[in-house]
């Protein structure tokens, strides 16, 4: 089983977005160095809780202080951007890392300020075709316009063969269904929609139809939210900073751009007793939002899921509040599913300038 993770840049409490990229950084070193498969960027725009903003910028940045970890985006939000433009920083992404680029397409609203600003045209804004901006961007990346098309006979740098791995991210079956008609990977966001998620990764298995955009056979990933403690309290503890942060967003209306993620301690004081007494493993077949425990526990849940499911790889996000705890929850993870480490990889970190 493939293990990759989902990093926010989450900013830890009394840090800064600037510590934040830093640790972002490391963490794709970390994963690196345990074995993890890829390392995905969020795109998330007035959040101050997480700054991954632009993860094309992450993705260029990581490739610089890694070697062979797959990187990408988790994903770009495709309703706000040009599919010309998508594929081409992706591709030239590639250049730069050859082999090891994803790139992860997704849609997502913030609100009506948001969304207005990232339209170039304010009087008359475009009203995004999902479908078709994927299919644009796939085109553009295989050449694969038809003859009489306007955009035909216009390949993206002739001269670097690699093409970035496409996946579709979403968290209903409609997403499912786009993604295995197009032929390309599928990933399912569990932490956003548990009962749909085994449902919808098993309809993309059934219905996929290779496309010839690089992929012969379907490939999923399942996305969870995961704390891993030395001990099954441990992580119990841990998984109060994701809960707390679910719980402030909850209830902070306009303002939910500054929720900021509570430490573990902060979480459990600002929660209801039934928010603090969510489930953790699955009980009575309900999928939970958030998996935590001691490493044998939390294997024991995922490998439950991915039967289920039929994933080919999990995605870990986690939103504990520290990045010396994300990453020990990552080691203990990897330790639990017997990771390989690969060969050569340096032990030595390079610390980001902060």
């Amino acid at each position: 089983m493939k293990l990759s993770i989902v990093d926010l840049g989450t900013v830890a409490p009394g840090t800064t977005e600037k510590d934040a990229l830093a640790d972002a950084l490391e963490t794709a070193r970390h994963a690196e160095r345990h074995g993890f498969h890829r390392v995905w960027f969020a795109e998330h725009h007035l959040s101050r809780s997480g700054a991954s903003h632009h993860p094309e910028l992450l993705i260029a940045a990581a490739a610089m202080v890694t070697s062979g970890i797959r990187l990408g985006s988790g994903s770009v939000l495709m309703n706000h951007y040009s599919p010309f433009k998508v594929a081409e920083m992706f591709k030239q992404l590639e250049a730069m890392a050859p082999g090891r680029i994803d790139l992860g397409m997704g849609r997502a609203t913030a609100g009506p300020v948001l969304d207005l600003a990232l339209q170039q045209n304010r009087q008359n804004p475009a009203q995004a075709d999902h479908q078709q901006q994927v299919a644009e961007t796939l085109a553009w990346l295989y050449d694969a316009f038809p003859e009489e098309h306007p955009f035909a006979g216009n390949p993206l740098m002739t001269n670097v063969p690699d093409v970035p791995q496409t996946w579709l991210l979403g968290s209903s079956p409609n997403g499912s269904n786009l993604a295995a008609g197009l032929g390309i990977g599928y990933t399912f966001a569990g932490f956003i929609n548990p009962p749909g998620a085994a449902p919808a990764l098993r309809n993309y298995r059934e219905h996929y139809q290779p496309q010839g955009f690089g992929l012969d056979s379907p490939r999923a990933i399942l996305a969870v939210n995961v704390a891993v403690g030395d001990t099954e309290a441990d992580g119990l503890h841990l998984a109060n900073s994701p809960k707390g942060f679910y719980a402030r967003l909850s209830r902070a209306g306009r303002a939910a751009g500054s929720v900021m993620v509570p430490t573990p301690d902060e979480g459990a004081e600002e929660m209801t007793p039934a928010e603090k007494d969510e489930p953790t493993r699955i009980v009575n077949g309900r999928w939970p939002r958030f998996i935590a425990g001691g490493p044998g526990d939390v294997r024991a849940t995922l490998e439950q899921m991915i039967e289920e499911s039929g994933a080919d790889e999990l995605m870990i996000q986690n939103l504990i509040a520290t990045p010396e705890a994300r990453h020990h929850s990552h080691e203990l993870l990897a330790q639990a599913f017997d990771l390989p480490k690969p060969q050569g990889t340096p032990s030595a970190t390079v610390k980001a300038v902060r």
